[in-house]
């Protein structure tokens, strides 16, 4: 490395040190309603039909994919 190159990297990393860091604050806090089973039932199934059954049908259908050449 040459000694520009190492001067450099040197005051782009002294920039950095003097930025202030912002901390995230993160309060969590109870629900305000417990989920139901209906509603933990709705959201599985959402997940499922949306991720799931697509990457199934892609996978199920990769030899037929394969073969058109």
């Amino acid at each position: 490395m040459s000694l520009s190159t190492a001067q450099l990297l040197r005051g782009l990393t002294g920039l950095t040190r003097r930025l202030p860091v912002q901390c995230a604050r993160i309060h969590s806090k109870p629900p305000w309603e417990e989920l139901g089973t209906m509603d933990v039932a709705i959201g599985l199934t959402s997940c499922f039909l949306c991720f799931l059954l697509p990457s199934g049908w892609v996978l199920s259908h990769l030899e037929s994919c394969k073969k058109r050449e």
